[in-house]
């Protein structure tokens, strides 16, 4: 009996789109966890002030304002590659040609928003 091996024709690539759909999922993860920690912030406002106050002193703290720039970073993303599926399914970005200059767009336009809105937070966590 002769053993039948699968062997696909195609070997997949990493390519622009399939990296930003990584990217996309994992970023949706990180926002998914983030909604714990907020809920686990906002239980403390039902057990009292200094309950509330000891968990802001922690969330305050120079840790939690870098933290801050990843979550800006994960929100952008994920906002602004959303947008880029949403004109795939809808727009004529399918074209393999648009969809990598989109991908670079996004990246692009992230990378400036979360340098932008990370300057603030830098002062923050460093008192400057």
């Amino acid at each position: 009996m002769k053993k039948v091996v699968y062997q696909p024709k195609v070997r997949y690539k990493l390519h622009p789109g399939y990296l930003a759909w990584i990217l996309h999922r994992a970023t949706g993860i990180l926002l998914g966890l983030y909604l714990f920690l907020h809920i686990w912030v906002i239980h403390h406002l039902a057990q009292g002030e200094e309950a509330f106050n000891e968990v802001m002193a922690i969330v305050q703290s120079p840790f939690f304002h870098l933290l801050e720039i990843g979550l800006l970073a994960t929100v952008v993303y994920h906002g602004l590659n959303g947008l880029r599926v949403v004109f795939i399914d809808y727009g004529n970005l399918a074209n393999r040609g648009l969809m990598r200059k989109a991908v670079y767009a996004v990246l692009g336009v992230s990378a400036v928003l979360v340098a932008v809105g990370a300057v603030p937070m830098l002062r923050l966590a460093f008192g400057l």
